[in-house]
């Protein structure tokens, strides 16, 4: 992503220290807390997505880093909440807040996070950038309460997979590409575009960690984790179609009954790859890719047009 970096190399920079800013608190505990957070911080593709969506439709502006910071803080706060409901000890590699502080302060951390961005918007009077996101915390919260119902019953077709990723995932980047953008142009309109560009890209870029399950890449996160977690993603939903009513019924009984044993594990993810889930979510991650391209490309050429599709197929080739 070198070119990305040199159209907003210099936003990014400035965006960090804001972000610290941002989250900083004089309550030492929490201090301290928000400092691990900063340090152990993933790849910042929303806030990416934010300042080059801004760039389309105009110049970068104070409006643009309290949009940034206003969607990193509210991602930054589900992932801690998600962390504990999925009780989960690693975050990238490194130690999640719950593993290291507890459930409770895990909890109250979230909320805290939560709470600066709304501050941030109000006190700013982004009432458009806060209706946008709280639209987003909303759906997240929908996709992940009806991912866990359909995972307990494991009745997920397709129809209903792609509306919790939808919700789960590319709800968050729709609306990062929407107050980008509107932050820059106050044009309903192409906010409008932006946001559905938004929304393909974070389809594709959930099809494409879902396949990392099934995959030997480094990625930290274990080969066949979300059957261990008895999510059932889209190169599994396809294969429980595609196969025969036995290996459908041993599949199931694994997901339920055997998903921490790593041999019933490896059948499943080898029936997947027999039966052609892997090249099928491979082509559907594709195709939303490519949806979200021809949106883009309805915009004249320049370099930004040029890193943000160059940041949408990094969405799809990356390697982790």
């Amino acid at each position: 992503m070198n070119f990305v970096n040199k159209v907003i190399g210099p936003e990014l920079d400035i965006f960090e220290k804001k972000f610290a800013d941002a989250v900083r608190s004089n309550t030492p505990l929490l201090d301290r807390i928000m400092k691990y957070i900063i340090k152990r911080k993933g790849k910042q593709l929303r806030p990416m997505f934010v300042f080059l969506s801004a760039k389309m439709g105009g110049e970068i502006n104070e409006s643009t880093y309290r949009a940034a910071a206003l969607v990193e803080l509210l991602h930054t706060a589900t992932l801690v909440h998600d962390d504990v409901v999925d009780e989960s000890m690693e975050r990238r590699g490194f130690f999640s807040i719950n593993a290291i502080w507890k459930n409770k302060i895990a909890v109250l951390v979230g909320d805290y996070l939560l709470s600066k961005g709304l501050l941030l918007s109000t006190v700013n009077e982004d009432f458009v950038h806060l209706q946008i996101l709280s639209e987003a915390v909303k759906q997240m919260s929908e996709g992940e309460l009806l991912q866990i119902e359909k995972s307990r019953k494991l009745n997920l077709d397709e129809a209903t997979y792609f509306e919790i990723i939808k919700n789960k995932t590319a709800s968050l980047l729709s609306s990062a590409c929407a107050v980008g953008v509107y932050s820059t142009s106050k044009d309903e309109i192409i906010t409008q575009h932006f946001k559905s560009f938004g929304e393909k890209v974070g389809i594709a870029f959930q099809i494409k960690d879902d396949l990392f399950d099934y995959g030997m890449e480094d990625i930290g996160k274990p080969t066949g984790n979300d059957i261990q977690e008895k999510k059932l993603t889209l190169p599994l939903i396809y294969t429980l179609n595609k196969v025969d009513k036995a290996t459908r019924r041993r599949i199931i009984f694994i997901i339920k009954n055997e998903n921490k044993n790593r041999q019933s594990v490896k059948y499943v993810i080898d029936e997947v790859v027999k039966a052609g889930g892997i090249k099928y979510a491979q082509e559907k991650m594709t195709e939303y890719r490519d949806e979200a391209l021809s949106i883009l490309l309805k915009y004249d050429p320049s370099p930004v047009r040029n890193a943000l599709e160059e940041l949408v197929r990094y969405t799809t080739d990356r390697k982790y």
